[in-house]
């Protein structure tokens, strides 16, 4: 009897023991800080040089030259469950000078765009924007004999509200379709573009600065694409038209093309082109192009990810 007593507590005493001893706490939960990277940002800023040297006895013909051209484009895109707001600054200016012509303009664009969008599918938002395109500085025209001031800041100014759907299958195309966009077109100190006191520029009607066009449409499309590591295409088209005075020659079609590629390090070579057509402008076909190569400097936020 002694001998299973002993045996009992031999067996019992390594589990009472067990039972005593309290389990190992768990290390606390490490909380998840929330993800608020709801904004993404971008900076694209460059300079561009071009010049030609020719002597006083320079046979060949020719004259020396000097050009300079500088752009700016920058973004801010908020997104935040189905709400958006997107936001573009892009500007370009240009000019050369020629001896024995002087300084002239050759390009220049003001561009502001903001837009708010709330998201209906996974392709698709309901959006409302503001936008305003104009120009820096006088433009002339030196057909004549005498230069003739044709444009200038805010001479014109198209400013348009508009409402409809986004089309955005991707970040990098976006496509905006408005029926419904009243237009604002400005032309500030108008008289010094008329020729006679009864002349219209740009649309607006004698001893007035301002015209609005209510019942008109908008179609924007915008393209920002990357062509490899160190090169990029950005192109953006515009077409208005007003429904009160709707006739196929007289919609307004624009289109922006800007190609930037990366050489070395900051050097890079930029490609810039507009084709306008805008009837109250000129019944033509207006068009412009340069190409430069400069210092172009990039920024993005967040950082695209290490390759």
């Amino acid at each position: 009897m002694k001998n299973l007593f002993t045996l009992a507590l031999g067996l019992l005493g390594p589990a009472a023991a067990l039972a005593q001893t309290a389990p190992p706490a768990l290390p606390p939960a490490v909380p998840v800080p929330a993800d608020t990277s709801y904004w993404r940002t971008s900076l694209k800023a460059g300079v561009n040089l071009n010049e030609a040297v020719v002597s006083d006895n320079w046979k060949g013909g020719g004259a020396t030259s000097l050009g300079l051209s500088t752009l700016f484009n920058g973004q801010a895109h908020y997104l935040r469950g189905p709400q958006s707001w997107d936001n573009e600054a892009d500007f370009l200016y240009a000019g050369q000078y020629t001896r024995g012509q002087g300084y002239r303009k050759t390009n220049d664009r003001l561009w502001l765009d903001t837009k708010y969008g709330h998201k209906l599918s996974k392709k698709w938002n309901a959006f409302v924007s503001l936008n305003m395109l104009s120009q820096f500085a006088r433009g002339y025209d030196y057909s004549g004999e005498v230069p003739r001031l044709v444009s200038s800041f805010l001479a014109p100014a198209y400013v348009t509200n508009a409402y409809g759907l986004e089309f955005r299958p991707s970040q990098r195309f976006t496509l905006r379709l408005s029926p419904f966009a009243p237009r604002l077109t400005i032309v500030r100190g108008l008289a010094r573009f008329q020729s006679l006191p009864t002349d219209v520029v740009y649309g607006v009607d004698p001893g007035h600065h301002t015209r609005w066009e209510i019942l008109a449409a908008q179609l924007l499309a915008s393209l920002d694409q990357p062509l490899g590591p160190n090169a990029n295409l950005k192109a953006r088209y515009l077409l208005f038209t007003n429904y009160g005075a709707f006739r196929l020659r007289e919609v307004n079609h624009r289109l922006d093309v800007t190609l930037t590629a990366k050489v070395y390090g900051l050097l890079s070579v930029n490609f810039q082109s507009t084709v306008l057509y805008q009837f109250d402008q000129d019944s033509n076909i207006q068009f412009s192009q340069g190409l430069g190569l400069g210092l172009l400097l990039t920024r993005q936020s967040p950082a695209p990810p290490a390759k």
